[in-house]
């Protein structure tokens, strides 16, 4: 595991802001300088990682898209299985389904069903957490699988949009960890 000391300060120096990204008025957080650096990537790894060694997962579920790129080393590193949540749509075979709302619409998402079993615990990571409805809407589509809900790990979480107060209640306890907070 790295060994670095200030985590936050080495994430937060590796992820770029872009101003009007994707509209106007937006201030876009682009982490692909982090993945770019190899030192950054194995401490955010290494930190998801961990997370998952403390809730005791069995298992992490990456949500689509960058929740893969994150998800899928921490499971690596934390020596656990990886299941993907995607857009439905996107899985062959039997699947599970969970509807959302977003602020103007809807979504869904979908994970295998055959994937998650009662005796897993499952901790959901994803990049940021924003509004928290595709985080919602994983915990609820984790539990209707039959899995326990370990926690939520992000990196970060855009503290302004509220996703928290939306998300911990499905949380019903399990913890919710941000590596940044903005």
């Amino acid at each position: 595991m790295t060994q670095t000391t200030d985590i936050p300060a080495l994430l937060l120096s590796r992820i770029r802001d872009v101003a009007d990204h994707p509209e106007p008025g937006v201030m876009f957080k682009d982490i692909t300088p982090l993945l770019a650096d190899p030192a950054a990537f194995t401490a955010l790894s290494d930190a998801l990682a961990q997370i998952a060694g403390r809730t005791g997962a069995t298992k992490i579920v990456g949500l689509e898209a960058r929740g893969f790129i994150l998800g899928a080393p921490a499971a690596v590193r934390a020596g656990l299985g990886f299941i993907p949540v995607r857009k439905a749509g996107k899985l062959p075979g039997a699947t599970l389904s969970q509807a959302y709302d977003l602020e103007y619409g809807s979504a869904e998402i979908e994970v295998h069903a055959e994937d998650l079993t009662a005796a897993d615990r499952v901790l959901v990571i994803d990049d940021v957490l924003a509004t928290g409805g595709t985080a919602e809407a994983s915990v609820q589509l984790i539990r209707r699988a039959g899995a326990d809900v370990a926690g939520l790990a992000v990196l970060m979480e855009l503290g302004f949009l509220g996703g928290r107060a939306r998300v911990e209640p499905a949380l019903a306890g399990a913890p919710l960890e941000a590596l940044l907070t903005i």
